[in-house]
This record gives C-alpha cells, sequence and structure tokens, in this order.
C-alpha cells in the first residue's frame, strides 16, 4: 500500500536537496490506529490528486506531547516537543498540515514559545485552499442528498474558533446538512480530549460520548462527519453501543471526499 501511495520522508526529501510545499504530520493516532490509517491513505490519496508536494517526517516524528501535556505531565511535554521542533527546524519546514486537531492546535499554539515557528493548518482548512486554488475539486458523489451531521472536535472548533472549512466542504458534497442541537461554539466534546481517550471514563451516569452520539441520532443523520481521529472512534464507539451501526457511518470529511472521488 505504501508503494502505490509513494509518501516521500523529510530525508529522502533532503538527500535530493528537495524541500516540499508542506510537511504532514501524520501524528500517533494517524500512524497506529488502524481506523485513523484510513483517514491518513484518504487524505494522502487527496494531496497526491492535488498534485501537492508533500512529505512527511517517518521514523523522525513523535508524539506532539499533547496528551502528556493536557495529563498534566508538562515535563514529558516539553521533552516531546524539544525534540519535534529540532528535526522540524532542522529541515527549515515551514508549513504543516495535519488531520489530528490535536496535533494542530500543540504545533500551532504550544510551540512556539517553545522556538518552534511555522504556519499549521488543520487538514479541512489545506483542502479548502487547495479547493478555492482550484487543484482539487469536491462535488456530489454518493453523498448527494444524504443527510449528514457534522461533529466539531473541541481543539479545531472551540479551541481555535474554525467552524466553516469542514462545512464547507460538506456542501460541495451537495449533502444535507443538519446541526445538532449543541454545535459549532456550543459543541460539545466527544470525551476523548485532555488525555481522555487513553484511559476508562470516570464514575458517573453515562459515558459522554454516548451522550454526544445521542444528540447526532436526534437529527436522524446517515453519515456523522468528523474531523479528528479522536472523535471519530469516540463517536464510532457511541453508535455502536446503540446498535446503530449499519445504519448511520462515522466518516472523516477527507474520505468522504476521497470517496466520491472513487480513490
Amino acid at each position: 500500500m505504501a508503494e502505490a501511495l509513494k509518501v516521500p520522508t523529510m530525508a529522502e526529501y533532503m538527500a535530493e536537496g528537495k524541500k516540499p510545499e508542506v510537511l504532514f504530520w501524520v501524528g500517533c493516532s494517524g500512524s497506529f490506529d488502524d481506523r485513523a490509517k484510513k483517514i491518513t491513505k484518504a487524505f494522502v490519496k487527496l494531496l497526491t490528486k492535488a498534485g501537492v508536494d508533500f512529505a512527511v517526517l517517518g521514523t523522525e516524528e513523535s508524539c506532539t506531547g499533547d496528551p502528556a501535556k493536557r495529563a498534566g505531565n508538562e515535563f514529558l511535554f516539553q521533552m516531546q516537543a524539544m525534540t519535534n521542533i529540532e528535526v522540524l527546524n532542522g529541515y527549515e519546514i515551514k508549513k504543516v498540515v495535519t488531520a489530528c486537531p490535536h496535533c494542530f492546535n500543540t504545533i500551532k499554539n504550544e510551540y512556539p514559545a517553545l522556538g518552534g515557528n511555522y504556519e499549521v493548518m488543520h487538514h479541512t482548512q489545506f483542502l479548502k485552499s487547495l479547493l478555492n486554488e482550484g487543484r482539487l475539486k469536491v462535488e456530489g458523489g454518493k453523498f448527494k442528498g444524504k443527510r449528514i451531521t457534522f461533529h466539531d472536535p473541541c481543539y479545531l472548533g472551540r479551541g481555535n474558533g474554525e467552524y466553516e472549512a469542514p462545512r464547507d466542504l460538506l456542501r460541495k458534497l451537495e449533502v444535507e446538512l443538519v446541526e445538532m442541537r449543541m454545535c459549532k461554539r456550543n459543541g460539545l466534546c466527544c470525551g476523548a480530549g485532555g488525555a481522555q481517550m487513553f484511559k476508562e471514563p470516570e464514575p458517573g451516569t453515562k459515558d459522554v460520548n454516548v451522550e454526544r452520539t445521542e444528540q447526532a441520532m436526534e437529527v436522524k443523520p446517515e453519515v456523522i462527519a468528523a474531523g479528528c481521529p479522536f472523535c471519530n472512534t469516540m463517536m464510532t464507539d457511541g453508535v455502536k453501543s446503540k446498535d446503530k451501526e449499519d445504519s448511520i457511518a462515522v466518516m472523516d470529511v477527507a474520505e468522504m471526499i476521497a470517496e466520491t472521488q472513487d480513490l
């Protein structure tokens, strides 16, 4: 699969004395989680289709440190961040794109104080810019007319004020976009932020992801669209807990675009 997709590393670019237009920061989920790998592949296919000159760090990429920081281990976060910044600065990286809002937020907002200054874009923002430049075509296909609701990732929406890029892309797919009663600035977390992704939920009457999935199901969607691998996992688990996985799909915006183009 890797050969078919042709994903060059920064080391390979450096060896040829070339610089890519953008560095694709894959992130832990996109690298190791089987479900999130599909998002990575879909995004890579879209970048390739649009003729974007991109590269990844490969084995030189380490966790951004987001889970460590949110869990309160500032020391570990700074160690992880400094390691990454050294690598990025060594390659003179200027522009970074990532499909993970946690990586996006951390590199964009936490790294500058440690000496890492880059233009950082979420993959939905980058895809929208490719669309605006005419490098990528997004149009209705298999999702045309389908009821879709978009779940705002905390670190993309409330954390960084980006609500429109993913929705603009979905509208281009000519879907029937229906909003949950809690959306945009009033969106509800999927339950995975703050390093909660990696531990069992706290005692309570209901898991957050189930509560959020119920809100999504209120608008009777055929697809719950997401823009974050953590959200994708939590909403998928929520749909499964309601035995609705046969009737409601959970998909990343990039996967939906790639699917309409038969990539």
